[in-house]
């Protein structure tokens, strides 16, 4: 298990927990869910923000914010 944070663009995963234990509640308000399915589109220049694609809409999120989500690897969107 990775956080999203270390996820690469392109690459795809689902929502698996929380590092924090307690999901943030912002980010439960923005549909990241445990279940929810993501893919990084793309990186900022120095990773931040981070660029996701989820639920059939982009958000972007800070380091701080993607660390805080931890991700079961699915792969990659050019697989």
């Amino acid at each position: 298990m990775v956080t999203l944070k270390e996820l690469n663009p392109r690459e795809r995963g689902v929502v698996v927990g929380w590092a924090e234990g307690a999901p943030p509640t912002r980010l439960l308000e923005m549909g990241v869910m445990t279940g929810t399915e993501i893919e990084v589109v793309k990186l900022a220049p120095f990773g931040d923000p981070i660029e996701i694609e989820l639920r059939g809409y982009r958000l972007s999120l800070r380091k701080r914010e993607a660390e805080q989500i931890e991700i079961e690897r699915l792969g990659s969107t050019h697989e």
